[in-house]
């Protein structure tokens, strides 16, 4: 009869841990928002083949950022343009933005920094008690006493000075520990530059890639822009991004293209 016992005690055990790791996987969602206003389309064969690629073809670029819902956490995935910068400034900030959606600044556990550019950091410091995730170049860029043209340090201020906390990440980044939203290393554009993962139930993988890639056509034909930090990493960061796409059966959502940020329901509604 004992034994008995112990075997239905011990079958009770299993089917509660089953249900405790049912109960614990977190719901994960993606947010967009409207992170810049864009500007009239702009020629993009100089500036962004070094192979002039491209011909007549003008493109307009928007400026995007995210947010991962994880459960009950909060990660912001860059902040786009700061509300002071000149023509392309946002028209809601997205402190507002996030009140729409019942969500204050202090809820925020991470900020994901794909870059150093304005583009992409320009509303961190809205957020001071986040902890920001960014690669150690980018960190060491941002950190050094003289920051090199284009680095878009001031933002960080606090983090600079050790009042807020950050990770600069040498590799990939598990950022909540369960595999679902993992930072990638993706180098070329700049000498840190990431991308960012999140495993969705619903909607399947998605990969935000900063500026690894700036447009569709830039993406097809492996366009290497001028101004990037080193042609080789670039590249090799796009095939990195091509193959994980592949394997995972994910789509790729180019940041700065309106092609590629449609493909995600409009703000307020959220990718599941």
């Amino acid at each position: 009869m004992n034994r008995t016992l112990a075997i239905l005690a011990a079958g009770a055990c299993t089917l509660a841990s089953f249900a405790a790791h049912g109960q614990a996987a977190p719901e994960v969602t993606l947010t967009r928002f409207e992170c810049g206003t864009p500007q009239a389309p702009t020629p993009v064969n100089q500036r962004f083949s070094d192979t002039y690629a491209y011909g007549d073809l003008k493109l307009q670029f928007v400026f995007s950022c995210y947010l991962v819902k994880h459960g009950d956490e909060y990660m912001l995935w860059d902040t786009g343009h700061a509300m002071t910068a000149p023509n392309v400034a946002p028209k809601v900030s997205l402190v507002d933005l996030l009140a729409q959606i019942n969500l204050k600044p202090e809820q925020i556990k991470y900020v994901g920094i794909s870059h150093y550019h304005a583009d992409h950091t320009g509303q961190v410091a809205s957020f001071p008690k986040a902890t920001v995730l960014i690669g150690q170049a980018e960190w060491n860029a941002i950190s050094s006493p003289t920051p090199a043209q284009g680095v878009n340090f001031r933002p960080f201020e606090g983090w600079i000075k050790g009042e807020n906390k950050v990770e600069p990440q040498p590799i990939d980044k598990d950022v909540f520990g369960d595999g679902t939203v993992i930072m990638l290393r993706t180098p070329g554009h700049t000498p840190g530059h990431s991308s960012l993962l999140v495993k969705l139930p619903q909607t399947g993988p998605v990969i935000l890639v900063g500026d690894a890639i700036h447009f569709r056509e830039n993406y097809d034909a492996f366009g290497v822009p001028a101004f990037n930090f080193d042609r080789a990493q670039t590249i090799a960061s796009m095939e990195r991004i091509k193959k994980i796409a592949d394997n995972l059966k994910g789509q790729v959502i180019i940041q700065h293209d309106a092609r590629d940020v449609a493909k995600l329901p409009a703000f307020p509604a959220a990718a599941k």
